[in-house]
């Protein structure tokens, strides 16, 4: 007699248990969590991803840390010390490549068309190329016209500062979109004046005063830096280009026998020295100085001196984005920025008012 009962219907799909998972977790580190999951294998945890075994607070203490110098063998340890987890220097390594991409994008990104300032300047960091060797890393900080501050990139050079690679950087610079800023601050660098008018042929070059003054006392005796002090200060101090003429004109009858050098330094520096005076105290603060940059480069060189050197220029380069990522988290920085470039950004409008776009079109 034939069976008239139906065969049982495969079930769908199902829970099948979980599984037992590691995942690396900032605050307590090393928790086992349960993975659910089904006789298909379609399930998807949303939380924790498959193959994830760090949470992404893990990664950006490890970014932290790099920003801060520390190299991949110190952060392996931080980890052991505070955690009790085990992070390898591979898997730092590879936490820390992951912003490569990132930082080629930001290094490449469109730029405002105009800048009311940018401010120049490098410094030497040591990379391991066969041997250990200084090479110079070129930043630039612009002031938009609204009166907020951009870092405009990094650029890795070769050999020592010069004014040739600025060539490189500040045309890089227009071609990503910039086409005219109003001054250009430096430290007083020789050729970057000509190679800033062959970029930007309407830019005002004002050499840093205080890099000038620290010259100064570099080429006297200590003994006559009290008199010097108060034979310099009228120069930089002065109502007008006029008023600082004839101020150094009494520095080289006082001094001009004895530190010709001094003498000379004012006068190959007098074009770029003296475009701040067209401005009135408050609005001279911002210009007549290369601070700005300099407070940047000081976090560079805390991250820089804490590694001592770098096995690639791309290492290097990765460090000093990382701090260039980490600066001003809460945005205080930047508030302040603006407010003390107010009063310079209403006296550009006036001054360069045939170049000062419309207020609508920034």
């Amino acid at each position: 007699m034939r069976s008239t009962a139906r065969p049982r219907a495969r079930p769908g799909n199902v829970r099948n248990g979980t599984r037992p998972k590691t995942v690396l977790t900032e605050a307590t580190g090393q928790v086992p969590i349960d993975v659910p999951r089904d006789r298909a294998g379609t399930f998807e945890p949303q939380i924790v991803k498959k193959r994830q075994r760090r949470l992404t607070g893990v990664d950006e203490i490890v970014l932290s840390l790099y920003a801060k110098g520390l190299t991949t063998g110190e952060i392996s340890a931080h980890f052991a010390e505070i955690y009790g987890a085990s992070v390898s220097r591979e898997t730092v390594s590879r936490i820390t490549d992951k912003v490569i991409e990132e930082m080629q994008a930001w290094q490449n990104r469109p730029l405002d068309q105009i800048y009311a300032a940018v401010f120049v300047d490098a410094i030497v960091v040591k990379v391991r190329d066969g041997q250990v060797a200084n090479r110079p890393v070129y930043a630039a900080i612009g002031v938009t016209l609204d009166g907020g501050k951009d870092i405009l990139g990094l650029w890795a050079g070769t050999g020592g500062e010069g004014a040739k690679f600025w060539m490189a950087v500040l045309t890089d610079i227009r071609n990503r979109g910039v086409k005219d800023v109003f001054f250009l601050i430096c430290d007083g660098l020789k050729g970057l004046p000509e190679v800033v008018g062959s970029v930007w042929p309407l830019t005002t070059v004002q050499t840093c005063i205080i890099h000038l003054i620290r010259n100064t006392f570099r080429l006297a005796s200590k003994r006559d830096w009290d008199a010097l002090k108060r034979d310099v200060r009228p120069i930089y101090t002065a109502v007008n280009a006029a008023a600082a003429r004839a101020a150094l004109d009494q520095l080289t009858e006082t001094w001009g026998q004895r530190y010709g050098a001094i003498v000379r330094l004012w006068e190959n520096a007098w074009e770029q020295f003296i475009p701040f005076l067209d401005y009135d105290i408050e609005i001279r603060a911002v210009l007549c100085s290369t601070n700005a940059i300099e407070s940047l480069n000081a976090r560079y060189r805390r991250a820089i001196k804490a590694r001592g050197h770098f096995p690639t220029e791309q290492a290097a380069l990765k460090c000093l984005y990382l701090v260039t990522r980490s600066l001003d988290p809460a945005g205080t920085g930047q508030a302040r920025w603006t407010m003390r470039w107010k009063p310079a950004l209403n006296a550009f409008a006036i001054t360069f008012g045939d170049r000062f776009p419309a207020a609508e079109t920034y």
